[in-house]
């Protein structure tokens, strides 16, 4: 293990909990409640705390423009044309 991976190592307690370094977690914003994303890689485990700067990136991704239905409209619309196509093949 060079310095670099000896720098950011983690430990794991008993329960499966994750001591992250306090240099890394105040460079990622990461405090006490921080939820965060696992991902498996071909690499290990990538995880990806969910902090106010994430959740802002992915403000105003799912916008919609003047005079579209809102998602539950369209998501109400979806299941009655699902009803409708489950009820034509019951016949």
């Amino acid at each position: 293990m060079n310095m670099t991976e000896a720098a950011n190592a983690v430990w794991f307690t008993t329960k499966g909990q994750v001591v992250i370094p306090l240099r890394l977690r105040k460079q990622f914003h990461i405090e006490d409640g921080t939820k965060a994303i696992l991902e498996a890689t071909p690499d290990g485990i990538l995880l990806k705390p969910v902090t106010a700067a994430l959740i802002k990136r992915g403000r105003g991704i799912l916008k919609r423009k003047p005079g579209d239905k809102s998602f539950a409209e369209e998501w109400a619309a979806y299941k009655q044309h699902e009803k409708e196509l489950e009820d034509r093949h019951a016949r």
